[in-house]
């Protein structure tokens, strides 16, 4: 079984989501139940890592006023967020900017927890869950997060159907 990172997290999400940002599980306990859950400890403990980013990155950020952006603003990326998000993936981040679903700070937030995976390119599908977990675990983005979950889980029921 080939597991990454990415899935561990989507695994935490779905399955611990309705818990919100106050569940502090016991790591150990999380650990056990992880493995037997077929992940590796090596992907785990940098699931956990990653998590622990995005936790800094909410407590950092939470004493700092929302920017409001300008519509003017344009947002430059590094070489290396060229390889790994592609044109579709930096478009997607740009309108739900435009469309007030994220702000740029959020927008931040997101660029840097994506970089944070070890995939060398990521799929717009990984993105909308990657912008999903700093939704959820950002505070003052309750609408926001109901939102994209909406989309998301609409695209979602789309493609079964």
């Amino acid at each position: 079984m080939k597991e990454n990172v990415f899935d561990v997290l989507m695994y935490l999400f779905e399955n611990y989501m309705d818990e919100g940002t106050e569940f502090q599980p016991d790591q150990e306990a999380l650990t056990y139940e992880l493995t037997q859950a077929g992940f590796r400890r090596g992907e785990i403990r940098k699931a956990f890592s990653w998590l622990d980013g995005l936790s800094f990155l909410r407590e950092n950020n939470t004493d700092r006023p929302r920017a409001a952006g300008s519509a003017a603003a344009i947002r430059h990326y590094t070489s290396k967020e060229q390889e790994k998000l592609d044109e579709e993936c930096r478009g997607y981040l740009h309108f739900m900017e435009v469309s007030g679903v994220i702000d740029p700070a959020t927008r931040e937030v997101i660029i840097d927890r994506l970089m944070a995976l070890e995939s060398d390119e990521i799929a717009l599908e990984q993105l909308k869950w990657v912008m999903l977990l700093v939704l959820f675990n950002q505070p003052g983005q309750e609408y926001a997060y109901h939102m994209l979950e909406d989309m998301v889980f609409d695209e979602m029921q789309g493609h079964l159907h």
